[in-house]
């Protein structure tokens, strides 16, 4: 059943996140990750990236999986800005443009639906100079248990009181 919804108020929101982890993607303390910072945007999320030369392949190419995994953060930050908690199951990357060192993206991610413990969504990087599209993915993504629920909730959401 797909839900059309857009992130919840009250939910785990995008600012409830606690940046204090070790994620490639999106923690503040992984000396070597990209340190992404996702926002809303229209019904889903996006966030700006600017690849380094570490972040190449081939020379002056952005290697594939680091394309890969700004994807992937993408569509999750969006499947837990419905206030769900869940993990990639399985994800198809679909590359149209090379990416270049030093080229300004955008990453967005969006759910497409929701069927119980599956949640399928999409995901696009588009350089910021002309919009063209990078590359784009969908993925499903599993809900986790509930006692890894709460745990996650525990470590990575701010307390309620400022925290």
């Amino acid at each position: 059943m797909s839900t059309g919804s857009t992130i919840q108020e009250g939910a785990d929101t995008l600012a409830s996140v606690r940046a204090d982890h070790d994620c490639f993607g999106c923690g503040a303390r992984n000396r070597i990750g990209l340190k992404l910072r996702f926002r809303p945007a229209g019904d889903g999320v996006s966030a700006a990236f600017t690849p380094a030369p570490e972040h190449q392949g081939y020379e002056n190419v952005i290697h594939g999986g680091i394309i890969s995994t700004l994807l992937d953060e993408a569509m999750a930050w969006a499947v837990a800005t419905r206030g769900i908690w869940a993990v990639t199951g399985e994800m198809r990357v679909r590359f149209r443009h090379p990416l270049h060192v030093g080229e300004p993206v955008t990453a967005s991610g969006s759910v497409v639906e929701e069927r119980g413990r599956i949640v399928s969504a999409a995901g696009t990087i588009a350089r910021d100079e002309d919009g063209a599209t990078i590359a784009s993915a969908t993925g499903t993504f599993v809900r986790v248990d509930k006692e890894t629920e709460a745990a996650w909730r525990a470590r990575y959401l701010a307390a309620r009181n400022g925290e």
